[in-house]
């Protein structure tokens, strides 16, 4: 068995599936646990308790003052590369051949940049997979208008657009024969594929329609044209992607200058642009808070995993078979695949630019709160990666970077632990000791200084929030004329509800996520709505 593809416990027999099943359960055991333990000692032993919430929010204190100077670094990178000329770099980049008398040509050859070995950005494709559902033909129309947009030239790009016979044959092959006709000419190819709707052991996920159209790319163009699999790049987008100009630029000029690019993944930041204006002010708030994370991450990119639109190279995507057809996060699993793959020798190397994305947004009110709602708890169940990475670290533990498998291990497990609980400790259970402690707590001195400095300290934690309403003042594009200055005005007041949102579209599904992952209760994959106004 690839033990590298497994998707879930039921997959397997005897005692490994007993034993993925136990790893299944932990995050959920972990997150509830802590909360339950928190919520009996708050009426046994409230004093413990008192003084943990009191200790916590101090570091979280100290947690948003460490994620606010990020988020100022990383916003300042983004900044500073969207001023760049990116296609200017890479026609000035130097271009050398190493020594071929070298004794040491096998290692240089890994660790230095490719542009120091020959390599030219001209020689390099682009193959961007673009994966869809049932979304509108102007959804499709922008994420490919784009591409011709960017500056980079169509000639060297490659378009696959990956549609879902189950949306309906008829309907879908309309839709993509328009695009077709519309831009199809622009690019060295222009393919079209179309995913079975039932194939034995697939999810009906668009990891298994990207992994289908990734396959007929190969079978009909790349191995066909006896294409060099060293010098392709494959991005594969969400369809409401729209690159920001340059991206491809950007993304050849870092590929042909980092060390050891073919064991890395290249990530952009998302912006949620495309309808930010439209959307309602919790998703919004929801989609800037996602994407300010992901801003703080690309500096710390030892904590980087791949997210949603991403890129990577055709040959490790080759190396590990594609992704996996059972996956609901198959955006992040497809680095965990790689990293393992590759002993721990994988990473992602942060971009500092941007790609446009749709802020969830539904035809409603109430029905953006549920799209988002069930957004978030997909995204959740990405703690389904935690037992595939200890399993797999296991299974391989001899030749593992083992080190590096364990802080990641470590760190998936802190990350799924805390957007499961920080919130909730600090909205309802730092109000136990006081509801649950009874008189034997609230005759005592703490019972009276607990919610002043708990309040004290979160005034002070406001800060971040502060800051990242004002950057998402600064991203956002140009207001439409038909909404006045009294919205922009609301777009930095409606931040005021974030600790409010952190629980209903944060914690809340994540818990959800993780007691069905507990319950063995496997989600399918839930696809987003896009609507634009």
């Amino acid at each position: 068995m690839d033990y590298l593809k497994i998707g879930k416990a039921t997959e397997l027999s005897g005692r490994e599936r007993k034993i993925y099943r136990l790893l299944e359960i932990l995050p959920g055991f972990l997150s509830i646990g802590t909360l339950l333990v928190l919520l009996v000692f708050s009426y046994f032993k409230p004093v413990w308790v008192a003084y943990f919430i009191i200790a916590f929010d101090v570091y979280w204190l100290l947690l948003v003052i460490f994620l606010a100077i990020y988020l100022i670094a990383g916003y300042r990178k983004l900044k500073e590369n969207k001023l760049i000329n990116w296609e200017d770099k890479c026609r000035r980049l130097p271009v050398s051949f190493l020594d071929a008398d070298s004794e040491n040509l096998e290692r240089d050859k890994i660790m230095k940049p490719l542009s120091e070995q020959g390599m030219s950005w001209e020689d390099i494709i682009h193959l961007i997979i673009l994966p869809n559902y049932n979304e509108g033909e102007a959804i499709l129309r922008s994420a490919v208008e784009s591409l011709t947009k960017d500056g980079y030239p169509t000639k060297n790009m490659i378009v696959v657009l990956a549609m879902e016979e189950r949306a309906g044959r008829e309907e879908v092959e309309k839709k993509a024969k328009a695009i077709e006709a519309e831009f199809g000419h622009h690019f060295r190819n222009f393919l079209i594929t179309y995913h079975p709707g039932e194939i034995p052991g697939e999810l009906k996920a668009k990891g298994a329609n990207q992994a289908w159209a990734a396959r007929r790319a190969q079978e009909e163009i790349v191995d066909k044209e006896g294409l060099d699999y060293n010098k392709i790049l494959v991005s594969v987008f969400d369809i409401d992607t729209v690159v920001y100009p340059g991206y491809f630029f950007k993304l050849t000029h870092t590929f042909l200058t980092v060390s050891d690019p073919y064991h890395a993944s290249y990530q952009p930041i998302p912006l949620y642009h495309n309808n930010i204006w439209q959307a309602p002010f919790f998703a919004r708030v929801a989609s800037s808070s996602n994407t300010f994370w992901q801003m703080m991450q690309q500096i710390r990119p030892e904590k980087l995993a791949t997210y949603s639109s991403h890129s990577m190279t055709w040959r490790a995507l080759t190396d590990i078979g594609f992704w996996s057809v059972n996956m609901v996060s198959e955006d992040s699993r497809i680095f965990w695949h790689c990293l393992l793959y590759y002993q721990g020798n994988y990473r992602v190397e942060p971009m500092y630019y941007p790609v446009f994305m749709d802020t969830t947004m539904d035809a409603s009110f109430m029905a953006t709160a549920k799209s988002l709602y069930k957004q978030q708890r997909r995204w959740a169940w990405g703690s389904e990666n935690v037992p595939y990475l200890i399993f797999n670290t296991a299974k391989r533990w001899k030749t593992v970077d083992r080190k590096m498998m364990l802080r990641h291990i470590l760190i998936q497990i802190y990350g799924f632990h805390s957007w499961a609980t920080n919130a909730l400790i600090i909205a309802v259970v730092g109000w136990m000791p006081m509801l649950l402690g009874g008189d034997r707590f609230n005759i005592t001195v703490l019972s009276g200084n607990l919610p002043t400095v708990s309040t004290w300290l979160m005034n002070i934690a406001m800060i971040g929030m502060v800051l990242s309403a004002t950057i998402s003042t600064i991203l956002l594009p140009k207001r439409p004329q038909k909404y006045g200055f009294g919205k922009s005005i609301l777009m930095v007041l409606e931040w005021i509800c974030v600790p409010v949102t952190i629980i209903i579209f944060g914690a809340i599904p994540c818990l959800d996520a993780q007691i069905r992952l507990m319950r063995g209760k496997y989600m399918g994959f839930w696809v987003t709505p896009k609507q634009r106004e």
